[in-house]
């Protein structure tokens, strides 16, 4: 018996209601993948006040290096940011410390987030809640916005890089982009006092990456930077015996005679032509103007651009201490690598060029550098055991990093930088760097 027409009257609207969820699906995956300009700049520019508000509130927050009041507050504050764009949050407390000259006895806390995806991807992105400056500061410098430029206590080193990592996440979570396998958030609070608490952390979680994203502020040109200096401080000390520099000078030995042979001899170590810089800054010794020094100590600081430079430097320290002025002296040398040099690599070139590309679709030129000119950053200890790449200078353009009255952020890098991460994201976890 035929069927009914009813029944196929009902059967067919299902079908093409069927096919236009198909659609609809289909449609909302391609918008989230294609529009790499048009829809990703648009929510970048929404992103702009949002991420201003955020600032704002970090500014607020006084969060120096010893200050662990302040850094369990910002902490708070992150990790309340992080959970509610759904990531999988911890306020991480140090069992781990490397104890340096200048540690503080206790150490601020970590926040790390990861928000887990549907793809292989694994990228990791870095910043610092801490600061160098002292409880109490934050009214000469409050948050404030002046023409283009956004000014306030650690604004520029390195709030800027927690709020652009937050809202390069929200800007991915508007997307609905989950192509990634992982996404790991990692803020510390010891960076400016050499991160003894959360370096070996750092270089543990970076080792399973494929590639991190380090948030220091950029320049204003918004260059990338692929290899910064490494930091190193040399301690020199000498034992010798007081007695009375006037009655009976010949009964002593001269800490500082010591000393003086010891920084003389050792003048020669750098090597300007591979970027390796040892120079004695710091001296003391003696007690009273009548009295032969029993002690003198002397603080070097030292640069590299490779890690084994340090490693040879220790090595000629050590041996250079064996050739003593006084024979009845004791001579002790400490060397510390306060931080890792960062050297440029193969993935970190590939990664960085894909960089230029995407600002290409902004219309804008983007710098890489390959040689360190300043000071070393936790990307290094990213980099220390990890294959994947390592880019540092990934947050905003600023100005006045550990002044008293300058440091700020421009805001029209705001929008460049929220596009150049999330697109960074997008196209590793698509395999489009392969």
């Amino acid at each position: 018996m035929p069927q009914p027409h009813p029944a196929r009257s009902i059967v067919r609207p299902l079908v093409v209601s069927l096919g236009l969820a198909s659609l609809s699906l289909a449609f909302a995956a391609a918008t989230a993948h294609a529009a790499p300009t048009a829809d990703i700049r648009a929510l970048a520019q929404q992103e702009q006040q949002p991420l201003l508000d955020t600032l704002r509130d970090l500014v607020q927050i006084e969060s120096g290096s010893k200050d662990i009041e302040g850094l369990n507050q910002i902490a708070a504050r992150i990790a309340g940011q992080l959970k509610e764009l759904g990531g999988t949050v911890d306020i991480l407390q140090t069992t781990d410390i490397y104890r340096l000259d200048d540690t503080p006895e206790k150490i601020g806390p970590a926040v790390q987030a990861v928000f887990k995806g549907t793809g292989s991807a694994k990228i990791m992105l870095i910043a610092h809640m801490d600061t160098v400056y002292l409880k109490g500061m934050l009214k000469d410098q409050p948050f404030r916005v002046d023409g283009d430029k956004a000014y306030g206590l650690g604004i520029a080193d390195d709030k800027q890089g927690i709020a652009t990592i937050l809202h390069s996440v929200a800007l991915l979570q508007k997307l609905n982009f989950k192509d990634y396998g992982t996404l790991t958030v990692l803020i510390n609070g010891d960076e400016e006092i050499s991160s003894p608490g959360w370096r070996s952390t750092i270089t543990r979680v970076a080792s399973e990456q494929d590639a991190v994203f380090s948030f220091e502020g950029s320049d204003a040109s918004g260059t990338l930077r692929l290899a910064t200096s490494g930091i190193g401080s040399a301690y020199l000390t000498v034992h010798g015996k007081s007695s009375h520099a006037g009655a009976r000078p010949e009964g002593g030995v001269n800490a500082l005679y010591e000393l003086s042979h010891q920084v003389l001899q050792m003048k020669d170590l750098s090597k300007p032509e591979q970027g390796l810089k040892l120079n004695w800054t710091v001296s003391k010794s003696g007690t009273n103007r009548n009295v032969i020094p029993a002690e003198a100590t002397a603080q070097a600081d030292a640069r590299a651009l490779k890690v084994s430079d340090f490693d040879e430097l220790e090595t000629a320290l050590q041996d250079k201490i064996k050739n003593r002025l006084l024979p009845d002296s004791k001579v002790d040398v400490k060397f510390e690598v306060r931080r890792p040099p960062l050297e440029a690599n193969d993935a970190s070139r590939h990664v960085a060029g894909h960089g230029k590309t995407i600002y290409q679709d902004l219309g804008m030129p983007l710098n890489v550098a390959e040689r360190a000119t300043g000071g070393g950053t936790d990307a290094a200890f990213a980099a220390l055991k990890t294959k994947g790449a390592v880019v540092e200078g990934m947050g905003l353009s600023g100005f006045g990093a550990h002044s008293n009255d300058a440091e700020y952020v421009q805001i029209n890098s705001i929008v460049p930088r929220l596009y150049l991460t999330t697109r960074m994201i997008m196209d590793l976890s698509d395999g489009k760097l392969k």
